[in-house]
């Protein structure tokens, strides 16, 4: 049981990884929009080739990014909504069991289908070369149509990861610390 929870912890820390570059697309997307707006609204020129549209695009690029590297390790901590009105008042063996049906059942199945239906979407993007409908915008929007792909993948990750950890709990060996980031409840 250690070594699946050692597994765990290395998949969690993979995700603490994509998280952290999250953070740091947050804040470049904190400084492009404040770029942005100086530019267009204090009159500063900008440099040669870049224009409106571009810095506007790229500021949806990095939004979506910061989405995506996050969202496997906002699950992994237990930020994602839940109907906690009942689920406090059931017991920790029911928790970990209702955690472990949604995981198998509903999570994986669905990062796995999703996976796979973005891959034919990101391959055709890359394929055709498609570009911004502006004609003014960013080009090879395939790389911003690939964090489909890279959000499934992470929430797969993080799925299987709490997947561990309920096999853990269920069997009795998953240590306090654990059970408090996979349980949640003190939001």
């Amino acid at each position: 049981m250690q070594s699946l929870l050692g597994v765990s912890r290395l998949l969690d820390r993979v995700l603490r990884f994509f998280a952290s570059i999250g953070g740091w697309l947050g804040f470049a997307l904190v400084v492009v929009v404040c770029y942005d707006v100086i530019t267009r609204y204090f009159g500063v020129p900008k440099p040669e080739g870049l224009n409106s549209t571009m810095i506007q695009e790229f500021e949806y690029w990095l939004h979506s990014a910061l989405i995506v590297f996050a969202i496997g390790y906002g699950y992994s901590r237990q930020a994602h909504v839940r109907i906690d009105l009942v689920r406090e008042r059931l017991p920790e063996r029911t928790k970990l069991w209702i955690e472990t049906i949604g995981i198998s059942v509903a999570l994986i199945p669905y990062t796995i289908l999703g996976t796979w239906l973005s891959w034919p979407y990101v391959k055709q993007s890359f394929l055709s070369g498609e570009i911004s409908k502006s004609q003014t915008g960013l080009s090879n929007l395939w790389i911003v149509k690939s964090g489909l792909i890279i959000l499934f993948v992470l929430l797969f990750v993080a799925a299987v990861s709490q997947l561990l950890k309920c096999i853990a709990g269920l069997r009795g060996a998953l240590p306090d610390d654990m059970k408090k980031e996979m349980l949640g409840g003190d939001h």
